[in-house]
This record gives C-alpha cells, sequence and structure tokens, in this order.
C-alpha cells in the first residue's frame, strides 16, 4: 500500500469484506508501536441521526412553514 498526497491508503477489500467495512463505516486510529491500528468505531446512532443531531437547533430564521413553502414553490394560483 502506499499513502497518497491526502495522506489516504486504500483498505484492500478482502479486509474490508471480512470486518463488515462498509462505505461511511466510522473507525478510530491509535499508535500501537511503530504500527497504526485501525478499529470500527461501535456508534449509537447512524450517520444521518448523527447528522441531523448536529443540525438541530441550528435555524435562525422566524418564518412558518407555510412562508418557506410558499418562498421554494412560488405563489399558489
Amino acid at each position: 500500500m502506499r499513502i497518497t498526497s491526502k495522506g489516504q491508503i486504500t483498505i484492500p477489500i478482502e479486509i474490508r469484506e471480512q470486518l463488515g467495512l462498509l462505505p461511511y463505516t466510522e473507525v478510530a486510529c491509535e499508535v500501537d508501536g511503530d504500527a497504526v491500528r485501525i478499529t470500527k468505531t461501535q456508534t449509537r446512532q447512524g450517520r444521518g441521526r448523527s447528522i441531523v443531531a448536529q443540525l438541530r437547533g441550528k435555524g435562525t430564521g422566524r418564518m412558518t412553514t407555510d412562508e418557506i413553502m410558499a418562498l421554494t414553490r412560488g405563489p399558489r394560483p
């Protein structure tokens, strides 16, 4: 394996399949002597729920849902 200019490596498919490392799987890296250990993290929430939780409460607008719908869809006939 070779590290790219962005510091990335590709985990071989055989290893990904054996460990169930699917796209967007969260992993952790730790130094173990002169080696790096990559482990799958045990997250309680899925990626989608994590993103929604981070965004919750971030809206600053004071518009109602009907006002937002009118802006995105245009005036009603």
